[in-house]
């Protein structure tokens, strides 16, 4: 299960997928497990998060960032600057 990370997206992608219309999720600095009971795409407005998947290389994700996380996969969250993103779980 990988994490799928797209550095700065165009506008045109941003507005295909509806982002702004997305919820938004805010959290202060702080590490907690999680686990993907759904698929969820998420776009960071502010942040930056370090999330190693069970078993995985930790992956880097920061503002500007479109990220799409697996159903199923069991992860460790590092916030290390509090994060504001939009998201959709699918």
């Amino acid at each position: 299960m990988q994490i799928q990370v797209t550095r700065n997206p165009g506008a045109q992608r941003l507005d295909e997928l509806g982002v702004y219309d997305w919820p938004i999720w805010e959290k202060e600095s702080s590490t907690f497990p999680w686990s993907y009971d759904a698929t969820e795409t998420c776009y960071l407005l502010e942040g930056d998060v370090v999330v190693t998947p069970d078993g995985g290389e930790p992956v880097q994700i920061q503002a500007g960032d479109l990220v799409t996380f697996p159903a199923g996969m069991d992860c460790t969250w590092q916030i290390r600057a509090a994060v504001r993103k939009h998201y959709r779980f699918e």
